[in-house]
């Protein structure tokens, strides 16, 4: 996402455009292959070549078939150099050699900023592949980074290596390079490290053409006479993943495919004492396939689940007692379960699929009934939802799945509608947002940066079905929408389809704090925010939910808010780096607000994978509803109240 509002659209997935026709995977979990088709009269700047001779090169340096190393980097990059920059799982250029930093999981979908252990969790050897090649060929780890025909030949001498180890040399027939490229995966799990090598001879057998994002045009041939090896993966000895059954009710196509175990942590909720209470839905922003993919490349993240856009086929792809580093935020990646959708946010409604909606409605009911989840906004999440663990990642954090997600007809799927008896209450009494979704026309910008499949060329109004409503400054259509502090800094808020700061979502609870003719103001990121509510149209009360309540004078100072849940220092025990944080410096309750609790306050707790210790604290914290994101704050800094089960509702229809 561009910088002028600072957010990052999750996960960075890599994308591969033009072509895909590599079955592997794809045939394991179904996925649709994109042919590449060349447009009749059309005209088309001069391609380099320069990287298809770099390949050619490097494969006869080290003596690797070219169509194997062409295979395995199609596989990685899709061929892009990106210019140096690392990928979201810490890779770099064309061969997607790791350099993975603790700084990387601190800020990344595990979300793990203020934990002592992340030196160790970051020393993986899987994560430094780049390391590795520099010592192989004697080039600098900065040359590896940023030149794509160094990173080229670093790959292809970490792919030889891998050869040797397994075959004891080399070999003119691609066939027998099977085993090294299931080690290339960097899967410590035997099925991960087969379905990637099963994609690269998939890539093979088919070939492949692209035009990279810099102009480089690559191809490879197919030669669907090659005859992988498929019993080196024996000489691997990799462990299998202990769980293969799938987690999933039988209403739904479900198949396991592992994550790589670096994108999670081992653990065994809810037995070791560790409470899953939420659900959390994302998009993948890119193909099913290339998700799948991207979750077994270690470094990055991964989701429990992923479903598919086409019939809501299901990769489950790490057992629910396990954690997962989908969210950004360590706190909640321990108590959650993540489910990745196929889609891209920017493209509206039309990825998410009846078929899509249903299964997810069926795999949530599930889940829900397993765990003792409730099955309600503030239970079952979206990934926009989430509240970044420290102050300088609250303004990066995800917008997915965006605001073309049905979330009243999804709940309505859930037996849990948070529709009723439209209206709204007085001053103090609680509302939760239900605009609608067909009728609810709201307009949003989309620029280049918000697509990542190239489909937008130029920034554009777009007006369609939409999960929120607005939130201004004052009760007028004409007043500056509300600007979050950690996006604007005290500038207004924007329209930018990803600007999540200036909205309030369906399902949200919020305490009223005004009306104003036909409009309503809530409590909101410590300000008062106004949108537009003739008769409640957009709202319906609650009832029977506990309210957070600041002090109730001027002199009371205001309750800090936090993003994470740890214990204190003292309460860890001797042997164990205790996990730090600290209040977000952008966000306060002031004295006389008051905001929606999500869930009764919980324990603070952390979790330890290499002893499994679960640590308990003696506080408590409220999990809050205080902007678009939830956030959190100790239950000794606030007054809870409940809001009777029978109220005023006010003006109704």
């Amino acid at each position: 996402m561009t910088r002028e509002i600072a957010i990052r659209r999750r996960h960075a997935l890599r994308q591969r455009p033009g072509v895909l026709v590599a079955a592997g995977l794809l045939a394991v979990v179904g996925a649709v292959a994109v042919p590449f088709t060349a447009q009749a009269g059309v005209e088309h700047a001069p391609m380099d070549s320069a990287r298809q001779e770099d390949f050619t090169a490097a494969a006869a340096e080290f003596h690797v078939p070219s169509r194997v190393l062409l295979a395995v980097a199609y596989q990685e990059s899709a061929w892009d150099a990106h210019a140096g920059q690392r990928s979201a799982s810490g890779g770099y250029g064309p061969m997607h050699l790791t350099d993975v930093t603790p700084a990387m999981l601190a800020d990344g979908d595990a979300g793990a900023a203020g934990r002592r252990d992340l030196a160790k969790l970051a020393a993986d050897p899987a994560l430094h592949t780049l390391e590795a090649a520099a010592k192989l060929t004697g080039l600098s780890e900065r040359q590896l980074h940023t030149d794509a025909a160094a990173n080229i030949r670093g790959g292809a001498a970490l792919l030889a290596s891998y050869q040797k180890a397994t075959a004891g040399g080399t070999s003119a027939d691609p066939g027998d390079w099977y085993g090294a490229v299931a080690r290339y995966s960097q899967s410590a799990q035997r099925q991960g490290a087969q379905a990637f090598a099963d994609r690269v001879f998939a890539t093979v057998h088919k070939g492949a053409e692209r035009t990279a994002t810099d102009g480089q045009r690559v191809t490879l041939a197919a030669s669907p006479q090659v005859r992988p090896a498929t019993g080196q993966l024996a000489k691997l000895h990799l462990a299998s993943s202990a769980a293969t059954d799938t987690e999933c009710p039988a209403t739904v196509d479900c198949t396991f495919v592992p994550a790589a175990p670096s994108n999670g942590q081992v653990s065994n909720r809810p037995a070791n004492g560790i409470r899953i209470d939420s659900i959390v839905i994302h998009d993948t922003e890119s193909s099913y396939a290339s998700a799948i993919a991207t979750f077994q490349t270690p470094g990055g993240s991964a989701s429990h689940y992923v479903m598919r856009s086409a019939d809501g086929a299901v990769t489950q792809m790490v057992p629910t007692k396990d954690l997962a580093f989908h969210a950004g935020n360590y706190s909640t990646n321990m108590h959650s379960i993540g489910i990745e959708h196929e889609g891209y946010a920017a493209h509206g409604a039309t990825w998410y699929t009846e078929a899509q909606y249903q299964a997810t409605a069926d795999l949530v009911t599930y889940l829900a009934d397993r765990f003792g989840i409730p099955l309600d906004r503030q239970h079952i999440l979206g990934h926009d939802n989430v509240v970044g663990p420290t102050s300088a990642t609250v303004s990066g954090m995800h917008w997915d799945p965006g605001p073309s997600w049905d979330w009243e007809h999804f709940m309505d799927l859930l037996g849990a509608p948070v529709t009723g008896g439209h209206g709204v209450g007085d001053w103090g009494t609680v509302v939760t947002i239900a605009p609608g979704f067909a009728s609810n026309q709201q307009t949003v910008q989309i620029c280049p940066s918000d697509d990542p499949t190239g489909a937008t060329a130029a920034c554009t109004k777009v007006t369609q079905p939409s999960n929120f409503v607005y939130l201004r400054t004052a009760p007028s259509d004409t007043a500056p929408l509300f600007g979050d502090q950690a996006i604007h800094s005290g500038a207004a808020g924007t329209d930018r389809i990803n600007d999540w700061g200036s909205t309030a979502q369906a399902g949200q609870q919020f305490v009223v704090a005004g009306k104003n003719g036909d409009w309503t103001a809530i409590w909101y990121s410590g300000s008062k925010a106004w949108f537009y509510n003739p008769g409640g149209v957009n709202t319906v009360p609650a009832r029977g939910v506990t309210i957070i309540h600041s002090g109730q004078t001027p002199i009371t100072p205001p309750v800090k808010v936090y993003g994470s849940s740890y214990p204190d220092a003292a309460e860890y025990p001797a042997g164990l780096s205790p996990s730090t944080q600290a209040p977000l410096s952008m966000y306060t309750i002031p004295s006389g607000q008051a905001y929606v609790a999500t869930a009764p306050a919980a324990v603070t707790d952390d979790y330890f994978k290499s002893s499994g210790t679960v640590v308990l604290g003696a506080k408590k914290m409220y999990t809050i509803q205080y902007n678009h994101r939830t956030a959190l704050v100790y239950a000794g800094d606030v007054t809870a109240t409940t809001q009777p089960l029978q109220n005023n509702p006010g003006s109704g229809h």
